[in-house]
């Protein structure tokens, strides 16, 4: 087990390797009584072309398998996996990203007990065609609940524009035609290929004796029986700049219309951990600079009326894309879209980048970064979510603090491209 201390921010985990390939993290937090379990596979909603576990075919399985893979787990052929943590005095629950599949719990008791309860479940499907088949109807509501909702369409509408050839664009939980085609089969296809430990990791932070805890989770995986790893070789679409929609739009059962301007990140990304999440860093405090609440292009869309308090930004990196998106309800949609796009691309002029600015932003950042350190939860998924190689989320605070203005000044230059642009609508559907 390796001890790694992190001056900038009083930390000390613990982190180790098991011989099977799962990667286990330990923040000791003596003066928590609640202990925060994640334990997350490299497996998402992208991930439907790849190599199966022991064979060497592509193959191609139904939109939103992940998803459907996720619920399933919870459920055993004699228990339910919900009602085994509340009996421990544990909440649990799960969920499903682009390229992460992650299931939790939160105890203030019964810590070895939810611990084992979490790597066990995950660790024991049980699937099959009749209990596929039910749960079908439910994750078809939740498809439709989503396809109601006027900001995920907004989001997922740009998503399309910007990546019109990868998975990227299509729903995290898939479509009901495409759900309709999954087995027993298929799940267990996907679990062992992409549930296999050297694919995992397990994070635990709370109140613990690292030593003992470590331990602990090493002697279950060592009861455990799993085949030789090998390497997961997923497969994505080309797209270049000629693929992206540059406008489009759709119409729903909203009052004001809906405006978003997606950015598609064109260059490849730093392969390097620390210059990869530096990279990231660079991009957002860009962003904030050039379109946060304070900034002279906000104020003036604002008080233009272009703009109101529903008006955001971000920016997502993760293994085979990055994208920034701009958004809000506006009364002129157009108008806010054209003035947007100026905005960026002319963004490299803007009086908001300057050396002040820049450190009053990096404070702004280290600021929130700290005092979310303050939360279990905040910790546990964000460590998940900002991993690039041996660089996480602990390294933020030095990453912040070394970031000067001629690294927003290369990332505008890498990142913000005319040809990257696009740019989505959702107007009032006409009585």
């Amino acid at each position: 087990m390796k001890k790694i201390f992190y001056p900038s921010i009083n930390e000390t985990i613990y982190t180790g390797i098991l011989d099977n390939g799962l990667e286990v993290t330990l923040l000791p937090k003596p003066d928590f009584h609640k202990t925060y379990g994640l334990f997350t596979t490299n497996y998402g909603s992208i991930d439907n072309e790849f190599i199966p576990l022991g064979q060497n075919e592509f193959t191609t399985v139904p939109d939103g398998i992940a998803h459907f893979l996720e619920h399933k787990l919870f459920e055993k052929e004699d228990e339910d996996v919900f009602q085994r943590f509340g009996k421990q005095g544990a909440s649990s629950n799960a969920f499903t990203s682009f390229t992460r599949t992650s299931y939790l719990f939160s105890s203030t008791d019964n810590t070895l007990e939810n611990i084992q309860t979490l790597i066990d479940f995950v660790q024991d499907p049980y699937f099959t065609e009749e209990s596929v088949n039910k749960e079908k109807g439910i994750i078809a509501q939740e498809i439709r609940m989503y396809q109601d909702d006027p900001n995920w369409r907004l989001f997922f509408g740009i998503l399309n524009n910007l990546y019109p050839k990868h998975p990227l664009h299509i729903d995290i939980a898939g479509t009901e035609e495409s759900i309709d085609k999954i087995t027993a089969e298929d799940l267990y296809l996907c679990y062992n290929t992409f549930y296999h430990p050297s694919n995992m990791n397990l994070f635990i932070v709370g109140k613990m004796d690292p030593e003992n805890l470590m331990t602990f989770i090493k002697n279950n995986q060592d009861q455990k029986e799993f085949v030789q790893a090998t390497e997961i070789e997923r497969r994505f679409p080309v797209e270049s700049a000629k693929d992206i929609i540059k406008e489009s739009s759709i119409e729903l059962s909203v009052s004001r219309p809906k405006a978003i301007i997606g950015l598609k990140g064109l260059d490849t990304v730093p392969e390097n951990g620390f210059e990869r999440l530096k990279y990231q860093t660079s991009v957002q405090l860009l962003l904030q600079l050039l379109f946060g609440d304070t900034s002279e292009s906000y104020l003036q869309m604002y008080n233009d009326g272009l703009i109101d308090d529903s008006f955001s930004y971000d920016f997502s990196l993760d293994r085979s894309f990055h994208f920034a998106d701009f958004s809000s309800d506006t009364n002129e949609p157009e108008r806010f879209a054209n003035q947007m796009i100026n905005l960026i691309l002319k963004s490299k002029d803007s009086p908001e980048l300057t050396e002040r600015n820049l450190n009053l932003a990096k404070r702004k950042m280290m600021g929130k970064h700290l005092q979310s350190l303050d939360s279990l939860e905040y910790i546990a998924n964000q460590f998940s979510s900002i991993k690039f190689g041996d660089t996480t989320l602990f390294d933020l605070a030095e990453i912040i603090d070394s970031i000067e203005l001629s690294d927003l000044l290369a990332v505008h230059d890498a990142f913000i491209r005319p040809e990257g642009l696009s740019r989505f609508f959702i107007y009032p559907k006409k009585r």
